[in-house]
C-alpha cells in the first residue's frame, strides 16, 4: 500500500468558508474524507499549518519514508525559499499542487520557489487537483 501525505499552508484551514468562489464551499476534512473512501487502497495523511517552519519541519519528518507528498504551499509557494531548499534536500517525491489556476492570478503568484523541486505541478482543478496528484503516484 502506498503511503501519501498531503501538506496545506497558510489559509487553506479555511476553505469552506474562504472565498468560495475561487475556492469552493467544501471543507478540507469533508474532501478528506471522500478521497480517502476512494483511494482505499492508498493510505493518506494530512497535516495542516499556517506556519513555514511546521511546513518545513513536517517535509523533513517524511521526506525519506513516504513514497509521496502532495504539497499546497499556499502563499509560501511564492515566497519561501526554505521550502524549496527543503523539497531539494528530501527524497520523497512531492506534487505541488494549487487548488485555483495561480496564473490566473495576481502576478506575484505566477512564480513558485517549490516547482522547481517538484515532481510535477497541477493547478487550477479545484479540489480535484489533490486527486490528479493522488493519480500520479
Amino acid at each position: 500500500m502506498k503511503k501519501l501525505i498531503i501538506i496545506n499552508g497558510p489559509n487553506l484551514n479555511l476553505l469552506g468558508k474562504r472565498e468560495p468562489n475561487i475556492y469552493g464551499s467544501l471543507t478540507f476534512t469533508e474532501f478528506l474524507e471522500e478521497i480517502k473512501g476512494k483511494y482505499n487502497n492508498v493510505e493518506i495523511d494530512y497535516f495542516q499549518s499556517n506556519i513555514e517552519g511546521e511546513l518545513i519541519n513536517k517535509l523533513h519528518e517524511v521526506g525519506f519514508t513516504y513514497d509521496g507528498i502532495i504539497l499546497n504551499a499556499a502563499a509560501y509557494t511564492h515566497t519561501s525559499i526554505g521550502i524549496g531548499d527543503a523539497i531539494k534536500a528530501i527524497e520523497t517525491p512531492v506534487v505541488e499542487v494549487h487548488i485555483s489556476n495561480t496564473f490566473g492570478r495576481e502576478e506575484f503568484r505566477h512564480n513558485s520557489y517549490i516547482s522547481p523541486n517538484a515532481k510535477g505541478v497541477i493547478l487550477g482543478f479545484g479540489l480535484q487537483s489533490y486527486e490528479l496528484a493522488i493519480q500520479s503516484f
